[in-house]
């Protein structure tokens, strides 16, 4: 896809790896609408040139804010990067109210903006989605199995989605990161990717078009569970 002159939205695009996608995006020649909730890093952005919107996309009300924002704006790119962890333990006390919210970010977000945005997506010559779902989409890990499962289900919806755009305009890219050295993992002790290597890979992606974006060594939790999925799948539960 020729990304020069398109205009993507991001969301969760003032930090981590939505903003280094973001940095990538407007480096190839993208007008990039990056979207959050922290009012510093917001104007940080704006500050390096993007338009901003501050919207909480855990909730149906941030969704509408963010939709409301918007307009008529033209939209040729949607990249649905969002998402946040929430704790899960069966022998601590579980936050019923963190969980509905990861929940509701992780996997009920991209949907409703997917739905919205979508006729304005289908009238563009040519368009995309990606969805950032993770690794642990293939084989979840045991610490965290309320991440993992909105991950899978991004997942699921995606690939049916692309089937369902196959013969339009639209096309439909899912991103598979490893762990990324973002705020978010800051307390993961294992291996991390840089950001900027992570965003690469993702605009390079998008650029060819691909189906899927396996990125750093989520290539090789794929090709395991390629020839082993009960093999991969142990691995993960011990990560």
């Amino acid at each position: 896809m020729q990304l020069a002159g398109k205009t993507a939205l991001v969301t969760g695009g003032s930090d981590g790896i939505g903003l280094a996608v973001a940095r990538a995006l407007k480096a190839a020649g993208t007008s990039v609408i990056v979207v959050g909730r922290d009012p510093a890093r917001l104007a940080s952005a704006e500050a390096e040139g993007f338009e901003a919107i501050a919207a909480d996309l855990a909730g149906e009300a941030g969704c509408l804010a963010l939709l409301d924002s918007l307009g008529d704006r033209t939209i040729d790119v949607l990249v649905n990067n969002a998402g946040m962890g929430c704790t899960f333990d069966v022998d601590a006390p579980i936050d019923l109210a963190a969980i509905d919210r990861c929940i509701f970010l992780n996997l009920n977000a991209p949907i409703r903006l997917i739905v919205s945005l979508l006729d304005k997506l289908r009238a563009r010559p040519a368009a995309m989605i990606v969805n950032v779902t993770s690794g642990l989409a293939i084989a979840p890990a045991a610490g965290t199995p309320v991440y993992c499962a909105t991950k899978a289900g991004l997942r699921s919806f995606t690939l049916a989605l692309r089937a369902q755009l196959a013969s339009t305009s639209v096309h439909v890219l899912e991103v598979l990161p490893p762990v990324v050295e973002t705020r978010m993992t800051a307390d993961n002790n294992h291996s991390k990717l840089p950001a900027a290597e992570c965003a690469r890979q993702v605009v390079a992606a998008m650029a060819a078009r691909r189906d899927e974006a396996n990125v750093g060594m989520t290539r090789w939790l794929r090709l395991a569970y390629s020839v082993s999925p009960a093999l991969a799948r142990r691995i993960m539960l011990k990560y």
